[in-house]
């Protein structure tokens, strides 16, 4: 065998050996935020920040599902919370 033929055989090789390789390591899940804030969720008094005008922060909603509030709730789970108002969203729609 020539150099020409050892090198493409050890390119093949090393290759081969790569994708076997890659092909043992288990799938990593996709990570998903641990929690988001979610609008229009929270109960009159149980914001975790943000209620509008005149407000200072966490626990200040007037109104139950105040759609100018936001709590945390758990990643990937705000807009399939409903509620008498609507679901959850991502952004402050009021």
């Amino acid at each position: 065998m020539n150099n020409r033929h050892i090198a493409a055989l050890a390119l093949v090789l090393a290759t081969a050996a790569g994708v076997a390789h890659a092909e043992d390591q288990p799938q990593q899940p996709e990570v998903k935020a641990s929690v988001e804030k979610c609008w229009g969720v929270a109960k009159a008094g149980q914001n975790d920040c943000s209620a509008g005008p005149g407000t200072i922060c966490a626990g200040t909603a007037k109104a139950d599902y105040q759609k100018n509030a936001w709590m945390n709730v758990p990643g990937g789970t705000c807009t399939s919370i409903k509620t008498p108002k609507g679901h959850g969203t991502l952004t402050q729609t009021g």
